[in-house]
């Protein structure tokens, strides 16, 4: 009886562990300024017009996924990106453009 108890213990594990879903996210549009990038810790300092249904214009530190679009951020940089929001709380920018420079 104790093996068949492991036994079902165990394959209920794996089992669950298979349909582990990642958290659902939402995706807003922001359009802002880099303002300071931090390598250590591959987040850059955005200054953000507000997104509609999600938060007023500010100014704040964004995880970047991506080494690559982390590597192309400069401050002064304009940029539109995608912020993905997880029902946890935890956020990242991804899909990362560069706006071009407005004519003076």
């Amino acid at each position: 009886m104790k093996t068949i108890f492991i036994t079902l213990a165990v394959v209920f594990c794996l089992a669950c562990g298979r349909g582990a879903k990642p958290a659902p996210q939402k995706h807003y549009q922001l359009t802002g300024k880099v303002v300071a990038v931090n390598a250590k810790e591959q987040t850059a300092a955005i200054d953000a017009a507000a997104i509609p249904h999600f938060m007023e214009a500010m100014t704040m530190e964004y995880p970047i996924e991506s080494k690559a679009e982390f590597a192309t951020l400069h401050p002064g940089d304009r940029i539109t990106a995608t912020v993905n929001v997880g029902d946890d709380g935890t956020y990242n920018l991804s899909q990362i453009k560069a706006q071009p420079a407005a004519a003076k």
